[in-house]
């Protein structure tokens, strides 16, 4: 890898990821650092579909929804390292550890999310990360989860 931490801007995180609208929940990816660690950015947006029932009158961001925008970040994250670029890579949910929220994620906030990878290698298909994601510094949720990464071959 390199010493330059690198960013994604939402066209190459349409080109790693295959979630779209509704359910592309990262804006951003920052401080990629290899397949070692990133930050998410998700904007959180009045007009996104969950609100409508997540509740009527006081919306607040899901719990599973701020996991899976974890997760998005981590794909991204080694999507960029690994330069996955268009080349349809896939992500599963294997098992989610340790999850604990913190504060109310609502409309108006910046949810910044920071992954880091405790296991998992170039080639390899089951990897492990633990996320961080605050608002103002101030931390929302935290979670380790493992995944299966159906890479290109």
């Amino acid at each position: 890898m390199t010493d330059t931490l690198l960013s994604a801007d939402i066209q190459l995180i349409q080109r790693i990821l295959p979630h779209r609208y509704p359910f592309l929940l990262v804006d951003r990816v920052e401080q990629i650092d290899g397949i070692k660690s990133a930050v998410g950015i998700k904007n959180v947006t009045m007009n996104e579909p969950h609100f409508q029932g997540h509740f009527p009158g006081k919306p607040i961001m899901p719990g599973v929804t701020i996991i899976e925008a974890m997760a998005q970040t981590s794909a991204v994250m080694v999507g960029v390292a690994l330069d996955l670029a268009d080349k349809e890579l896939k992500v599963y949910f294997m098992a989610i550890d340790k999850c604990k929220f913190r504060r109310m994620v609502v409309p108006g906030d910046q949810l910044r999310m920071s992954v880091t990878t405790t296991r998992g290698k170039p080639g390899g298909k089951v990897w492990k990360f633990e996320g961080r994601a605050e608002v103002d510094g101030e931390m929302a949720a935290e979670v380790e989860f493992t995944a299966m990464m159906d890479l290109p071959t």
